[in-house]
């Protein structure tokens, strides 16, 4: 049995459940528990996913989305806030890279809010782009 203080490496296109991925989301971002099937989302849309476990509990997971061809896209980084700094998310992105590689992918991209930037430039080794664009929907 692990220690508790002992977490699994990343494990690339773990199973999860939508229970505990939602919770995990809940409670990295600050919002209520919703229902939502990332487990449907993510077998459909990515190229995979990395999870991470403490002790069998969902501790940390990032989304690498793709468009089928030389792009991918991390989404959703997650790491359970009590567990932040340690270098788990870091983890998580670098197997997630390491996975877009060996799939043939020729970029990584990654979109952030602005305090995220050591995270992904520092830690991640992420460059600066040059220019991007979005249309806010809702």
């Amino acid at each position: 049995m692990m220690a508790p203080d002992r977490f699994e490496p990343p494990e690339w296109r773990a199973a999860f459940s939508n229970d505990e991925l939602n919770a995990l989301h809940a409670e990295c971002f600050g919002h209520a528990q919703g229902r939502h099937d990332w487990w449907g989302q993510v077998t459909r849309f990515s190229l995979g996913w990395a999870c991470m476990r403490r002790s069998r509990r969902l501790a940390g997971f990032v989304n690498l989305a793709w468009d089928g061809g030389v792009h991918a896209f991390i989404l959703d980084t997650m790491v359970e806030p009590s567990l932040r700094r340690g270098g788990l998310a870091t983890q998580l992105v670098r197997e997630a890279v390491s996975q877009a590689r060996a799939a043939g992918c020729e970029w990584v991209h990654v979109d952030f809010e602005p305090q995220l930037g050591p995270f992904y430039f520092d830690a991640c080794g992420f460059t600066p782009a040059e220019a991007a664009g979005l249309i806010r929907l809702q």
